[in-house]
């Protein structure tokens, strides 16, 4: 066996706070905790799995190009009302490539300080200059601006996946305006959720046209796997040439394609479980707790409970009730911050969710906690 050792001192740190990640198959019976807002991916699509090849072959560059991928990016930026829309291979693919790609050196990307780590981490790899700006203050994002140089790109999401709440996107656009930046929206949570037919926050609202490039992912509402990166013919064009996450993967084979395709035919008619959704989040949200609840419109609900130790602990005794509620850690999200991820799906049950309600309420006034 190779001696690894080395790798155990930070390990170790880990299991000392209590923080250590392991992967764990957990049979629960009421599920709180998949991003399957709309239970897509609980359908079984047998007929897809036997009309599609299993493999692309190779790059879309090269040999993994085929008229079925072509025809879903044509519908995708169709129903997202741009000239292109590019598949990746999942949304980390998507932010990674978009934003090493576009900005240069010399530019000047400005984000939101709680954007997903894929974002951060697509910035990281730019050789643009990048700051925070804090959570949804648009003082602190103009502040920001002013001192920018070069071409400006400002990274928001629409949905925010810690804490469910939205972006002020309106006051956002506006301010980008003033400045002349190019505004760059994550819609992952927002997609098959937000808008009439599930369109997305940016498009509900009307402003396709104003924002430089929108990430679409499929691995949440849409039940499947991969992302989409929506925009104009140039930025295609450009991602196509330049985005190493893109340029250099295997391509998505045609199984996952008729998948992606059944979902987007799927999800626009699905105003009955999107309806059933806003019951239950308007539901939870009345409720009373001896602890922090954040308001959030979306299905991400959230519940903070201080300390690894405590939330790992509530998080037990709903499991222990086969409510399937996973703990938020730090360092996943800031000391203070630990937090239930709650997360509601159009299956859910008003009962499940009074459950819910119910066995918090009581996890609550045993361990004492004091209302936040």
């Amino acid at each position: 066996m190779y001696q690894d050792d080395f790798l155990n001192l930070k390990l170790q740190e880990r299991l000392e706070q209590n923080a250590l990640r392991v992967l764990e198959y957990r049979q629960l019976e009421i599920d709180f905790c998949s991003n399957d807002y709309l239970g897509i991916a609980r359908q079984h699509v047998n007929h897809i799995h036997a009309q599609a090849k299993i493999g692309s072959g190779g790059s879309r560059l090269l040999s993994g190009n085929y008229p079925e991928v072509e025809a879903l990016e044509k519908a995708i930026a169709t129903f997202h009302k741009t000239e292109a829309a590019l598949i990746f291979n999942s949304g980390y693919d998507a932010n990674v490539g978009l934003l090493s790609a576009v900005p240069q050196k010399g530019d000047t990307i400005i984000y939101d300080f709680l954007c997903h780590a894929s974002l951060r981490d697509g910035i990281k790899l730019s050789p643009a200059d990048a700051f925070a700006f804090l959570h949804n203050d648009l003082n602190d994002l103009e502040r920001r601006l002013k001192h920018a140089k070069g071409n400006t790109f400002v990274v928001v999401e629409s949905v925010y996946s810690m804490d469910g709440d939205i972006a002020p996107l309106h006051e956002i656009l506006s301010v980008c305006r003033s400045f002349n930046a190019h505004l760059i929206v994550d819609e992952a949570h927002a997609t098959g959720v937000l808008g009439e037919r599930g369109e997305g926050l940016v498009q509900s609202f009307g402003l396709e046209d104003l924002v430089f490039a929108r990430v679409h992912t499929f691995g949440k509402a849409c039940g499947c796997h991969g992302a989409v990166v929506v925009g104009s013919n140039i930025l295609k064009s450009f991602l196509v040439n330049f985005a190493r996450s893109f340029i250099y993967s295997t391509s998505l084979p045609p199984v996952s394609i008729a998948a992606i395709s059944f979902s987007y035919q799927t999800f626009p008619e699905m105003r009955e479980e999107r309806k059933q959704l806003n019951k239950l989040i308007h539901h939870f949200q009345q409720a009373q707790f001896p602890f922090q609840q954040l308001p959030s419109v979306t299905p991400i609900q959230v519940v903070i409970i201080e300390g690894n130790n405590r939330v790992k602990a509530v998080a037990n005794y709903l499991q222990s009730h086969q409510l399937d509620v996973r703990p938020i850690l730090w360092p996943t999200v800031p000391k203070g911050k630990e937090r239930l991820r709650i997360v509601f799906h159009s299956y859910n049950q008003l009962k499940e969710v009074d459950l819910l309600i119910q066995l918090l309420q009581e996890i609550g006034a045993k361990m004492s906690l004091p209302k936040v």
